[in-house]
């Protein structure tokens, strides 16, 4: 058997946070992350009672979901856009004065302790490809208990890089280049909107999508060029391997 034969195939596995790996419960619902966009829009534009909810903002970037939100409002986009900064900040600001709220109103989804479990026992790459900015999913994973789960070091692509969910993908890979020169034989992403799915076909990751969101199956497809893969959920760990041929 030859060398190449012999060696490991290198994977690499990124997931999407709030639909994917955990979900949103109850009255108190995403609460501390819901709270924190709130307190940038008062601290930064004096606006009270703002909701997120006013927008659809499923599958969009923490940065367009704040600038969508306050055009909504009545202000300006050019506006919003300069103070972009500024509310990212107080964002995670707001986030981590009040770390110890963060699992409430958020649960991890059935499978998905038993999946990152098996990839990380054979050696694949997890990391996250999400629109929250970093701190915050972080501070999700370790608040509910699987960041133990992820590579080390850290890596992935976040709200805090781009606005753009398909740029997130590339700035992961990137990111995982640097720490493994050596590269990947796969690269995969997992998501819960047709914006994941796209995102990660323009990224040249193979693109998972999971009905456990509010998108369903037809929806997901119909964002593919083809090539994704749909599932129902992450509850089995063994065909999610088979299909990476690990």
């Amino acid at each position: 058997m030859g060398e190449e034969e012999k060696r490991m195939k290198r994977v690499m596995v990124t997931f999407d946070v709030d639909g994917t790996l955990i979900k949103s419960t109850g009255n108190s619902s995403n609460r501390l992350h819901r709270q924190a966009f709130s307190h940038a829009f008062y601290q930064v534009f004096g606006l009270k009672d703002v909701s997120i909810d006013a927008i659809q903002h499923h599958g969009q970037t923490d940065p367009l979901i704040l600038v969508n939100t306050l055009v909504h409002y009545g202000i300006p986009s050019d506006v919003a856009l300069e103070r972009l900064p500024d509310l990212k900040a107080r964002m995670i600001e707001y986030a981590k004065e009040h770390a110890q709220n963060i699992g409430e109103g958020l649960e991890v989804l059935p499978g998905v302790s038993s999946l990152l479990d098996a990839l990380s026992s054979k050696g694949v790459s997890i990391g996250l490809v999400t629109g929250n900015l970093e701190e915050i999913a972080w501070m999700k994973m370790e608040g509910l208990g699987i960041q133990k789960y992820f590579t080390i070091p850290k890596f992935g692509g976040f709200g805090t890089d781009h606005t753009e969910r398909g740029e997130l993908i590339k700035i992961a890979a990137n990111r995982a280049n640097k720490l493994y020169p050596d590269g990947f034989d796969l690269r995969v992403h997992v998501g819960d909107t047709p914006n994941d799915i796209r995102a990660a076909e323009n990224g040249g990751a193979l693109a998972i999508g999971v009905c456990t969101g509010v998108f369903t199956a037809e929806e997901l497809q119909k964002a593919s060029n083809g090539n994704a893969v749909i599932l129902p959920d992450l509850t089995n760990a063994e065909a999610f391997l088979k299909l990476l041929g690990i």
